[in-house]
């Protein structure tokens, strides 16, 4: 049956190759005449019907991988019945055959045949009009048509190739809706505003410095209120304790206005750095605490990914992601580094300025210009209340001359958004579902968010949490391990922990540009918890003396692996979270966001109560939670090895 489907998908796939192919020829000919004729006044004409064919081969990508993604769910339903791996035996005799109709879903010649041929006559109409240069021997002429982006993007995702800007964007875990409607597109275009995006990208950008810039400094400044070093896991910690909750309610504002939360957050941000300069002059630790959970109750990060993906047009979305991606990984490095410049010290009346409240100090002011500039220039985007309409089905793609059959279009699944749907969705499909309004619309509740998770998207998140608890824990105790064992100075560990975090950047280039399309992703997902886990067992204390090469060698090997992990987990994660987790309230990013948050709270109190053991066992005390955590999500991850696609 599998192989009677297979062969009308792959009948089908040929004969519209052959009927755009046999368009294009006309256009063709059409052009000649043009160029003879020297008549510019059809130009734009033939231009949008090149546009329209491009279009056409759009719809015919998505439909050969809606299927595609189909036969996979049905032979991974075959598995989990059967107990039996038939996926192995099919692909394997199937893919390898040489008259192997399996593998002409997968391949591409004529498709990029087709592409290359579009995009030359676009770029003839376009750039050179008349000129006989072609695009193939100077390609700097070529100024690619948006549809022809769309087209490569379409082809890059069903071949699984992809690219540093792709794989960088994906970190946002902004879910991509794949087609929109052109009403919506027109909409979105229309109140794209650039500079309220560099205002979302400035924020989190900020924000990512105040987590950061105080991770040298905690510890002393514990001590001169009168606490214990290892406090600063408290201090730390209570910013992301807070960020739990307002992770939720940005969310939920962020569906009603922008520019609002915006303004909130960076009140309160304001107002929690300068409690916490302040609480040096009053000599209070519970002043310093509670200007850290203002600074956590201020994270607008959630409406920094929600403006991306409601209010930028969908050809700038994933450059914009990567611009999220890039400012957290910006921020997360200069943060380190702006403090070791604030190493000084004065006072000014009854305040005093020193390498413990400067970084209050700074991000305070920081944060009123920033406040000032947004209430200036942000422009909060239209609200109108807008239809969606849902895709048409692939049995009516083309209406144009030599339409097939309708039985040749049927597709293995009867939702157009099968891709996305996770299995408790896809048991609905098998008992003969059809599309309802209900499925397109949002998730309601965190329960109902919960409940659209697959065991193996648990397992992602709980990978994602692992890595956030193994970066923590490196990053906050950093300070009070480095100035047990090797007396290094606050500057010292701001350059460490600046060089941690440059590393971020050059990391993800080499994954998303080469590793990524070498190897499959579950692969260096899998090899990556086991780098991260032999860091872990590196950083232990045992028996011979510990020395500076162990530790920042140990740091590198945990913070670079997680890094590679924290990449290729949530660009996995993107591919196979529900689309309806794509928008409102509950959606991907704030579980994600809510997974790593976590982490980071049990991490910082795991670094507060170890303290109560003496600094001596407390490197070793913080590492164990951590291997036992990284083991167990490689024990995890074994088991569902086989359905992370």
């Amino acid at each position: 049956m599998l192989d009677c489907q297979i062969e009308k998908i792959v009948l089908f796939l040929i004969q519209q190759q052959g009927l755009l192919a046999s368009r294009l020829l006309n256009l063709g000919e059409e052009h000649d005449a043009l160029l003879q004729q020297s008549d510019g006044s059809k130009i734009p004409e033939l231009r949008e019907a090149y546009r329209v064919v491009g279009h056409d081969l759009l719809k015919l990508l998505f439909f050969v991988e809606m299927n595609a993604t189909g036969l996979r769910k049905i032979l991974k339903k075959f598995d989990k019945r059967f107990g039996y791996r038939f996926t192995d035996y099919y692909v394997k005799t199937r893919a390898n055959h040489p008259y192997s109709q399996l593998q002409q879903v997968f391949k591409h010649v004529g498709i990029e045949a087709v592409v290359g041929a579009i995009s030359r006559n676009l770029a003839d109409l376009q750039d050179h009009e008349g000129n006989y240069i072609s695009i193939y021997d100077q390609p700097s002429l070529s100024h690619p048509d948006p549809i022809i982006d769309s087209i490569r993007a379409a082809v890059n995702k069903l071949s699984n190739s992809t690219n540093f800007l792709e794989y960088l964007g994906k970190h946002a875990f902004i879910i991509q809706e794949e087609l929109p409607t052109s009403s919506e597109e027109s909409f979105i275009e229309q109140n794209y505003h650039f500079m309220s995006l560099l205002l979302n990208l400035v924020n989190t950008f900020l924000y990512m410095v105040n987590t950061y810039i105080i991770v040298p400094t905690a510890d002393n400044y514990s001590l001169r209120l009168g606490a214990a070093a290892t406090v600063c896991g408290v201090i730390i910690g209570s910013m992301a304790v807070a960020q739990l909750f307002s992770s939720i309610y940005f969310s939920a504002w962020s569906n009603r206005s922008y520019l609002r939360p915006l303004v909130f957050s960076s009140i309160i941000l304001l107002a929690g750095n300068t409690l916490y300069a302040l609480a040096y002059d009053l000599n209070s630790i519970s002043v310093l605490l509670i200007g850290r959970l203002f600074c956590g109750l201020g994270s607008a990060r959630a409406v920094n990914r929600r403006y991306i993906s409601d209010c930028v047009p969908h050809k700038l979305r994933m450059q914009a992601s990567a611009s999220f991606v890039s400012a957290s990984a910006l921020g997360m490095a200069c943060g380190p580094a702006l403090a070791c410049l604030l190493q000084t010290n004065f006072k000014i009346y009854k305040l005093t300025f020193n390498e413990d409240t400067l970084p209050g100090w700074v991000m305070a002011f920081l944060w009123l210009a920033y406040l000032l500039w947004l209430w200036i220039s942000f422009r909060e985007p239209s609200r109108e209340t807008k239809e969606l309409v849902p895709q048409q089905t692939n049995s009516g793609l083309f209406v144009n001359d030599g339409a097939v059959e309708s039985g040749s279009t049927q597709p293995l699944l009867l939702k157009s958004e099968a891709e996305n749907q996770d299995e408790a969705t896809y048991q609905e499909l098998e008992d003969g579902d059809e599309d309802s309004e209900g499925s397109h619309e949002p998730v309601t509740s965190i329960v109902s968010a919960y409940r659209l998770l697959t065991p193996s998207v648990k397992v992602q998140l709980f990978i994602y949490f692992m890595l956030k608890y193994a970066m923590e824990t490196l990053l906050a105790e950093s300070s009070v391990i480095t100035g047990y064992y090797f007396i290094w100075s606050t500057s010292s560990v701001a350059i460490f922990l600046a060089c941690l975090g440059l590393t971020v950047l050059p990391v993800n280039v080499l994954v998303g540009s080469y590793i990524s399309n070498i190897f499959e992703e579950r692969q260096v997902l899998l090899a990556s918890e086991i780098m991260v886990c032999i860091g872990i067992l590196l950083s232990f204390n045992i028996l011979i003396p510990y020395s500076v090469p162990q530790y920042v060698g140990s740091a590198l090997i945990t913070f670079v692996s997680a890094e590679v992990l924290e990449g290729v987990n949530l660009s996995l994660l993107s591919r196979v979270m529900s689309s309806r987790l794509s928008r409102g309230t509950y959606n991907g990013g704030l579980l994600s966001t809510e997974a790593g948050t976590l982490a980071r709270v049990i991490a910082d109190g795991t670094i507060t109560l170890s303290g109560y053991l003496s600094e001596s066992r407390l490197l070793n005390a913080t590492l164990l939670p951590s291997l036992f955590i990284c083991i167990s999500s490689i024990v995890a991850t074994c088991l569902t090895y086989n359905s992370l696609y």
